[in-house]
């Protein structure tokens, strides 16, 4: 599988390279990802770095992948939040009212929209960690059924890899879809897998689909999203990848790699 990478990349002019679990777990670097993103910058090919997190603000990701030693600028760094705002001005307007269920950090990222906790058109969902309780669900069923405000959700994941000894956790995926059940209203879902999140990736690097891979550890949301938006997929078996999932999933990636490390030797 990485004489198979090593092929595929070598079509590519541009990757997309998801962030936690590739590059870190927590505030761990996993070792090989500066040299990986300077052979990248020494190749000229263009990046974007992806993730699902939805913890933090853009300012704030950033401020981390520079603790870590990671040389990645800012406008390499491509989130939920910065997709879910293209989406809500697109489809609202410049002055629609949202109600924000999302870590104060990364409500940093909505500033500039105003916020409604009664009436709003939008729900906007990310992760809130454990504040997760009846109480919130049933004032956004409320909202969704009494108000007609339309459900956002930043991704759907259904798990996400934290450090050790904790493993792997429940993701907003859970929430996202009771709501959706409850309501019988489907959620609008910006992140990882959905083809639009991709699309606008790859719409930032001026880039087609045949000429971009993405490179992750998430067989069905990092891999199986990118082939369905006609990318290549590309695993790693850090993070949280599991063997046993891999084996369970239909979705075949088109390389593996041990680490992020392996880049830096393949291109």
């Amino acid at each position: 599988m990485m004489e198979l990478a090593r092929r595929n990349l070598a079509q590519c002019e541009g990757l997309l390279l998801d962030l936690n679990g590739v590059f870190y777990v927590d505030d761990a670097a996993i070792p090989g990802g500066r040299a990986a993103i300077e052979r990248l910058r020494s190749r000229g090919l263009a990046c974007r770095f992806t993730t699902n997190t939805t913890t933090s603000s853009l300012d704030t990701l950033h401020r981390k992948l520079n603790s870590l030693d990671l040389p990645i600028q800012k406008d390499e760094i491509f989130t939920p939040a910065q997709a879910a705002v293209v989406y809500i001005r697109r489809e609202f307007g410049d002055d629609p009212a949202l109600h924000l269920l999302l870590d104060e950090d990364t409500k940093r990222d909505f500033a500039d929209f105003r916020q409604d906790h009664t009436n709003p058109d939008a729900i906007v969902i990310g992760d809130i960690g454990d504040r997760w309780n009846y109480q919130i669900m049933q004032r956004l069923f409320e909202m969704v059924t009494t108000f007609g405000a339309r459900i956002i959700a930043l991704h759907k994941g259904r798990y996400w890899q934290a450090g050790a000894p904790s493993g792997l956790r429940l993701d907003i995926g859970a929430f996202i879809a009771g709501l959706e059940y409850a309501t019988g209203k489907p959620a609008v879902v910006i992140g990882k897998p959905e083809t639009s999140f991709f699309e606008m990736a790859r719409a930032d690097l001026k880039l087609s689909g045949e000429s971009l891979a993405m490179i992750g550890d998430d067989i069905e949301s990092d891999v199986g999203g990118a082939q369905r938006a006609g990318l290549k997929g590309i695993l790693v078996k850090t993070g949280k990848y599991r063997p046993e999932m891999v084996a369970r999933s239909a979705v075949r990636p088109d390389g593996v790699l041990e680490s992020i490390a392996d880049l830096a030797h393949l291109l």
